[in-house]
């Protein structure tokens, strides 16, 4: 995420798998991002409390909060959705 690192852009992970592979995956993936542990499985408190039913699903947030995308998959298309978003809030903020 190092070309986002100047953009008005947060990344969160939240992972449900037990605390031991969470932390493996963390460290195989070079996850650099805030990301929390649910309490090691998928009904854990932030996947139920969002409604999640998939995994990964991906949500996709504009300044004010709203979700302006979600995806229950592979995370192919999550790049543009965030560069459309971005465009978005340059555009809002330049006028």
């Amino acid at each position: 995420m190092e070309k986002l690192k100047d953009e008005p852009f947060a990344l969160v992970g939240i992972n449900s798998d037990p605390r031991k592979r969470a932390h493996e995956s963390r460290l195989r993936e070079n996850v650099t991002w805030r990301s929390f542990w649910d309490g090691g499985t998928t009904g854990g408190p932030i996947a139920s409390s969002w409604h999640v039913q998939g995994w990964p699903t991906i949500y996709i947030l504009d300044p004010e909060g709203v979700i302006r995308f979600k995806s229950i998959g592979p995370m192919d298309k999550m790049a543009d959705k965030v560069d459309l978003l971005l465009a978005e809030v340059k555009s809002a903020t330049a006028q």
